[in-house]
């Protein structure tokens, strides 16, 4: 890395924002175990937690508004574009999480409960391999997309791709090659959609705010796979299964559709905001 990626030009100087970085960690640590944990805690503790994150976000945006170098610009962060990308992020996040959630339970579950396949856990690893390797042959392609169409248009076709694969897997999962297929399908539309978001992100801050940006967008998709996490633990333990699985699968159609909605709501920019 040292050798041969080169070093920015770009020299804006500041100062480590500790209040921000503690403040924000706070709130997500509530947020987050309120909503990974909601199954487990009393509901007045759940609430408390949400209260809790609710009022230290609002105390932490006071401080970053005032705050000479905050560690997130929240007026950039508040543009349309960099808005919309979030929200988008969020809800492609939860849609891309809740294959990881569902495909090994069906692979590994007994085959004599009639809702698995019964396969050990090397065979579900294999499975899953063709995902990953969809994803990495489907980046050069999204870059391709992005340079002729836009980011915008590269995430709102990966967001379908996606769906696409949701929407198969609510009736292919009878086979261990049927959920090669829908892996692959969900990894190829994710592969399309992950590369566009940065590319949305960059082209509507200053370079000086990128990193930040760009971490902030990072963190959004953490909080979509928390949340796809608690609701796919609360499907699986409530409803009845074969019906959990294909409501899980219908959820991710869902929610990449609704990914693709909102990024059609991001403005065209050509070139980076001054």
């Amino acid at each position: 890395m040292l050798v041969f990626v080169p070093e920015s030009a770009v020299r804006t100087g500041g100062r480590f924002d500790l209040v921000g970085a503690a403040g924000l960690s706070v709130a997500l640590v509530c947020l987050l175990l309120g909503v990974s944990k909601a199954s487990e805690l009393s509901g007045g503790t759940t609430a408390g937690l949400f209260v809790a994150a609710g009022v230290v976000l609002l105390l932490w945006g006071w401080w970053e508004l005032r705050s000479s170098q905050p560690l997130v610009d929240l007026r950039t962060t508040a543009r349309r574009q960099v808005l919309l990308t979030n929200v988008a992020s969020v809800v492609f996040a939860f849609s891309m999480f809740a294959q990881s959630l569902v495909l090994p339970q069906i692979l590994q579950l007994p085959a004599s409960t009639g809702h698995g396949l019964g396969q050990s856990l090397l065979v579900t690893g294999l499975v899953l391999v063709p995902s990953g390797l969809v994803m990495m042959a489907m980046a050069p392609v999204s870059a391709r997309i992005s340079n002729t169409r836009g980011p915008r248009a590269t995430l709102m076709l990966g967001a379908v791709v996606v769906a696409s694969g949701y929407g198969a897997g609510i009736f292919l999962m009878s086979a261990v090659w049927q959920l090669v297929v829908v892996s692959a399908m969900i990894g190829s539309g994710i592969g399309l959609a992950y590369g566009a978001m940065p590319a949305l992100i960059m082209v509507a801050v200053p370079a000086s705010d990128t990193a930040a940006a760009n971490s902030l967008n990072t963190l959004m998709r953490a909080i979509g796979t928390s949340v796809s996490s608690a609701v796919a633990g609360v499907v699986l333990t409530q409803v009845t299964m074969p019906f959990s699985f294909r409501l899980i699968m219908g959820l991710g159609a869902a929610t990449a559709l609704l990914a693709c909605a909102v990024a059609a709501c991001i403005p065209r920019l050509s070139r980076r905001t001054p």
